[in-house]
Formats: C-alpha cells, sequence, structure tokens
C-alpha cells in the first residue's frame, strides 16, 4: 500500500504529490505518515453562459516531483499531469445528471500510461457512473415546465372546485362549471362527485346524450362501485321516459350499496307512476330493512296509505316520518294536508305550526297553511300567511297567484289584476299563473282577454297537466260563449294529454246532454269508465309490514281499530303530536293539554297557541304591522304596460254567475 508523501515545494507552477511507502515512512511513532504540501493557486470562475459545473471524479494527474536526492525517483512513482489548463486543477463542480463522459473517458484513457494509474481510473470511472445516476436538486430546473410529471393537487382543491361549479351552476353559468368539472374528472377520475354534478348541470339544458355519456364514464371509472352514478343515471332515463333502462340502472344502484336509500326510493316512485303499487311496497320495505329509519320512506308509504283511505296507518307512518327528522317540513306539510281531508282543523293547524317552525323561510309551508286558513273562513290570517310568504320569498309566483285570487273573491279585481301581473312577470312560464288569470277574467266578461291567457299559458307547453286543465277550462269558455264545436275539439285536446280526467269527461257528457244528443253523452261516459285505470292495493299487506315497525301487539290493535269517534281522533292525533314537545311528560298530561285545547276550538276557527307575530319577529326580523303596508305599495303601483288607468282597461262586465260552469 503506497501513502501519498509531500516533497520538497518545487518552483514549478504545479502542486506536487509523492508517494511514500510504509517503509520509508520517518515517523516511526505513527502507522500512516503523510503531508500535504499546498501552494496557493488564482481561481478563475466559470461564466454563467457555460454549462454547469460538473465534479469531474477522473484521477488527479500526478507527475514525479523533482527533488534534489538523485534516488528519490527510484524510489517514488510520480505522476505529473500533463495539462496546463485549468481542467487540471482541483476544482469542485455541481454534478449533473446529463454530463456525458466521454471526453472524460478519452482523457483518463490518455493520461494513464501505467498498470497503476489505469486501475485507480477504473475506480474512479465507477464513481463518475454512480454520480451521473444519482438524483441532485437542481434550483434552476424546478420551476422549469416539461422537466417532471405534474403533480395531482390536494383533496381539499376537489370540494373548493365543486362548491365554486355549484354556485356558478346557480347563477346559470354552465361553461363555466362544466369547464372546472371537467377538470375535477381529469385529476380525480376514481371520485364520483365531480360525475354527478357535471351530469346534473347537462341535464338542466336537456343534454342528454351528454349527461348520460358522462355517467357512462363516471361508472367506468369508479369501476361500478358508485351507487349515486347509477341513480343519477336511472332518474335521467326516467325522465327521458326509458323505463326499462331505468330499471336496471337503479338496480345496479342497489347492487352497488344496498344502503343508499335513494335508489330504493327513486325505484319505488318510478313503480308507482306505473301502477305498480304491490312492486313499490316491496322495495320502499328493503329500503327500510337495509337502511333503517328514513323519513322519505315513511312519508311515502304513508301516502299510500291515505289514498287507500287507511287513516290511522298513515297517521302512524307520519309519526314515524318526522321521529325520523324532525325538521322535515315535507313530512309536516304532508301530514296536515291528511288532516286537512279528514277536517280535522285544529290537528292540521298544528301541524303546520310545527313545519313553519321546523322550516321558517320555506314557500311550501305558508302557502298551503295560507289556502287551507282561506278554505275554513280565516279570511285574514289566510291574507297574513300568504303575505308573510311573500316576504320571505319575493320571487316566488305561486304565493303571489293565490294572494290574487283571495284579492279577487274577497276585495277587488283590479288589486288581484296588479298581483296576476307581478306574479306574471316574476316568473313567465308558470303556466297556473296565465290560467287563473284567464279564469278571472272570464268570470267577469272579458272574454277575449280570457282567450288571449290561454293561449299565453299554451305556448308555453301544450304537453303538461297545466295544459289540459287549461284546455279544460277554455273549453268551457267556448261552451258558454256558443261555440260549441270548439269546445268539443278543447275537450278531446284536454283528454289527449290527461285521459283519467274526471272532470273533463262528465263535462263533455254534460254539454252533450244539453244538446239533447243522449246517446253521445252515454257513449263519453262510457269511454271513462273503459279507459280508466285502477290502481289495485293490497291491504293485507299493511298488518305484515306493520309488524315489522313496530312488533308491540298492542300498539297495533290500537293502530288497526278504525271504529273511532272522531272527535277521540282527534284528541289522539294531538296527543301523539304533543309527545315529541315534552321529553319527559307523560302521555296523560299531554293528552289532557290537546284535550282543553280542543275544548276551546273544536272547528278550527282560534288559535292553537302560536303566537305568529313574536315568531316572525324573532326567527325571521319581520314587522308583522308593516307587511300591509309593503302589499299596498306593491299593489298600488301601476303596471309598465298600462298607458291608462287601470279602470278604463280593466271595466268590469256584468255577467251572469248562475251560467258560470264550476270545474
Amino acid at each position: 500500500m503506497h501513502l501519498f508523501s509531500p516533497s520538497s515545494s518545487s518552483p514549478t507552477s504545479k502542486a506536487t504529490l509523492t508517494l511514500f511507502s510504509p517503509s520509508q515512512n520517518p515517523n516511526n511513532n505513527s502507522k500512516f505518515y503523510f503531508k500535504i504540501h499546498t501552494k496557493t493557486r488564482t481561481t478563475i470562475p466559470c461564466s454563467s453562459k457555460e454549462s454547469p459545473p460538473v465534479l469531474d471524479p477522473k484521477p488527479l494527474s500526478l507527475e514525479s516531483s523533482r527533488t534534489n536526492e538523485p534516488n528519490s525517483q527510484e524510489s517514488n512513482i510520480v505522476i505529473e499531469s500533463k495539462r496546463d489548463s485549468l481542467e487540471g486543477m482541483l476544482v469542485v463542480r455541481r454534478p449533473e445528471m446529463e454530463v456525458a463522459g466521454e471526453d472524460s473517458a478519452e482523457s483518463s484513457g490518455k493520461e494513464s500510461d501505467d498498470d497503476n494509474t489505469k486501475s485507480v481510473a477504473v475506480i474512479d470511472v465507477g464513481l463518475e457512473e454512480f454520480a451521473k445516476k444519482m438524483s441532485v436538486f437542481e434550483p434552476e430546473r424546478v420551476g422549469s415546465s416539461g422537466s417532471s410529471p405534474q403533480e395531482k393537487p390536494l383533496n381539499v382543491n376537489l370540494d373548493l372546485a365543486l362548491y365554486k361549479a355549484k354556485v356558478l351552476a346557480r347563477r346559470l353559468k354552465y361553461k363555466e362549471a362544466e369547464e372546472i368539472l371537467q377538470k375535477c374528472t381529469s385529476y380525480w377520475p376514481e371520485d364520483g362527485r365531480p360525475y354527478v354534478a357535471l351530469g346534473k348541470i347537462l341535464g338542466k339544458q336537456s343534454k342528454t346524450a351528454a349527461a348520460r355519456a358522462v355517467y357512462e364514464k363516471g361508472c367506468q371509472a369508479t369501476q361500478g362501485e358508485n351507487p349515486y352514478i347509477w341513480q343519477c343515471w336511472a332518474v335521467l332515463e326516467n325522465k327521458m321516459g326509458n323505463m326499462r333502462r331505468a330499471r336496471e340502472l337503479f338496480d345496479a344502484a342497489t347492487v352497488a350499496d344496498k344502503r343508499h336509500v335513494a335508489a330504493w326510493h327513486g325505484w319505488a316512485i318510478l313503480e308507482l307512476k306505473q301502477g305498480n303499487v304491490k312492486k313499490a311496497r316491496q322495495l320502499l320495505a328493503k329500503g327500510l330493512k337495509f337502511c333503517g329509519g328514513n323519513e322519505y320512506v315513511y312519508q311515502t308509504l304513508a301516502l299510500l296509505e291515505a289514498k287507500a283511505n287507511r287513516y290511522e296507518q298513515a297517521q302512524y307512518l307520519f309519526r314515524q316520518a318526522t321521529k325520523c327528522n324532525p325538521k322535515s317540513c315535507a313530512s309536516w306539510l304532508a301530514w296536515a294536508q291528511l288532516e286537512m281531508q279528514k277536517e280535522n282543523n285544529l290537528v292540521a293547524r298544528k301541524l303546520f305550526e310545527k313545519a313553519v317552525q321546523a322550516s321558517p323561510k320555506n314557500r311550501f309551508a305558508w302557502h298551503v297553511w295560507g289556502v287551507f286558513e282561506s278554505n275554513i273562513g280565516n279570511i285574514e290570517k289566510a291574507r297574513k300567511l300568504l303575505t308573510i310568504g311573500h316576504a320571505l320569498n319575493p320571487r316566488d309566483a305561486v304565493l303571489l297567484q293565490s294572494l290574487a285570487l283571495l284579492e279577487y273573491k274577497h276585495s277587488t279585481a283590479n288589486l288581484a289584476r296588479v298581483l296576476f301581473r307581478k306574479a306574471s312577470e316574476l316568473d313567465p312560464r308558470h303556466q297556473p299563473v296565465w290560467i287563473a288569470w284567464g279564469w278571472m277574467e272570464w268570470k267577469e266578461g272579458n272574454i277575449p282577454t280570457a282567450r288571449e291567457l290561454y293561449q299565453k299559458a299554451l305556448s308555453i307547453d301544450s304537453t303538461t297537466e297545466s295544459a289540459a286543465r287549461c284546455l279544460q277550462a277554455w273549453g268551457v269558455l267556448e261552451q258558454r260563449a256558443g261555440n260549441l264545436s270548439a269546445a268539443r275539439r278543447l275537450f278531446r285536446s284536454s283528454l289527449n294529454i290527461n285521459s283519467q280526467s274526471y272532470v273533463t269527461w262528465m263535462t263533455w257528457a254534460k254539454l252533450e246532454d244539453d244538446q239533447g244528443n243522449n246517446v253521445r253523452a252515454e257513449e263519453i261516459r262510457n269511454l271513462y269508465f273503459q279507459q280508466r285505470t285502477e290502481v289495485v292495493d293490497d291491504v293485507s299487506w299493511v298488518t305484515g309490514f306493520l309488524d315489522i315497525l313496530d312488533p308491540a301487539v298492542d300498539s297495533i290493535k290500537k293502530l288497526l281499530n278504525m271504529d273511532q269517534d272522531p272527535y277521540k281522533k282527534a284528541q289522539e292525533a294531538l296527543r301523539n303530536i304533543s309527545r315529541g314537545e315534552e321529553k319527559g311528560g307523560d302521555d296523560s298530561s299531554a293528552g289532557n293539554s290537546s284535550s282543553n285545547n280542543i275544548g276551546n276550538d273544536k272547528e278550527g276557527g282560534g288559535s292553537s297557541g302560536l303566537d305568529l307575530d313574536s315568531f316572525i319577529k324573532e326567527r325571521l326580523s319581520l314587522d308583522a304591522t308593516k307587511l300591509d303596508v309593503n302589499l299596498e305599495t306593491s299593489a298600488a303601483s301601476p303596471a309598465p304596460w298600462r298607458g291608462k288607468s287601470p279602470r278604463s282597461i280593466w271595466k268590469p262586465v256584468k255577467s251572469n254567475r248562475k251560467n258560470v260552469a264550476k270545474f
């Protein structure tokens, strides 16, 4: 083994290193001896335009130093560098991945003249190759494009992008939302949310083919394991009328996740629309079995029971729905409408209060409650409820429509016209507004205006249920005006849209009876009974299903008791409602308080206990004393399309109310 030992400094400009063997070690106390003599040199900096400096791992060229001792050349192995340029200097350079080693290999081959130098060069060449493979942090290359593959953004960016796309879609900026969601599908192809959002946006624009392609791509990307994509795809096919395909997709959604309650419920609604009540019940039962209690499933089952006139069963199911979600405004409203049909006014009002408390700004709650109060004769309270709903939802046309009809019946036609006009400006494509406005003008005797309004309603869409009602009303108008051929055509067109309308069939038959065509009238009645579709329900299924919901035998017997007094039914209903209010209280105290309320308001004309003024002031920051003032101000302002005073244009024509048909 040879050790480097310094020799005397050479007068030349080269640094010299001398190798000593261990036997020639002048220091007896040390096993290894070496000494390095350095000489100061001037370093030439590299230009920034040149290639980055590289650590040159070639062996340092050494040369035998010229010493004063004559025999030193024999005992020392001296290697002298043949280069006098900068390349021979000991300069530390940064390694680079893309360094070509051809020049260094050639130079090392030329410089190595003997076997010892070649052996050292082989080791250093190996180190050079190793250095080439090492990844080195290079600041000037990190920001350059194309140098490294694009990194995947964080998952939080997906949530932000989905929210931004949702906001853009609400503002009807569909193009910008689609671009954001397309990027989300490229960055996060395994997440199903971008596909669902993009498919819904395309569906709103009636781009059904593109929406179907997005859902199909999403199912492939998620390997068919995302039930939300299957379910949204099924809803799309259902809207397009592809019932068979929709059933297959709903089935796929339940296979992907049997606990996906939306798939079970959506599939059941499809079967209900097709008249398959038994199949729908089975699907809803499976939804409860696999997903547990769900407010929408209970509510749909309760509506089925109410339609079959099984009042107690419907009550029980509504109670289960409100227990699952006490904040479900839809469940409270559906239950309240059931009580309205049974004329349990106090119970219905209590449920309306529950619905408003669950969702104070819900426009449906204020609207249905206002219509209920109007039907039972509480006109002032109905006007107040509809006005509150309009103040909370100033862009809703339905509230203004009902308020206009209320004002026409109990106030003036001019005020109703202003409200109808405002409602039509808020939503020009809302057909019921134009139909109700036309009906009012017909009642006032303005036949040409009523025809124009009916025609406006049909120009929006002539295939909907509202269009069928419009054609039937228009037919009655033409019948009273003496245009019998036009009335028959309008009745026939209405039945082409909705062949199950009992009112239209009987109105047409009445027309033929009035004209003396008794045979034709009987044919029309027979046609109605022949084409009528009857929904057959299985009554025996109810008992078995309720056994699953409530295994207590006493509760089932009490539930299935159909021979109860209506007064006691109202007491029981209020008692069941109050159970949810008083936690820890017994049923007897709730029953006593309920019976006291019924005693004070048996017919439903009084108050059930909710201070409406305080409620809207505390929860909604509305002043009840200023609602009428705001309404009068908006109603008193003339419509922009009027050039003259309302009285000169809307002068009512005296009409014979006895000849007006009720429909």
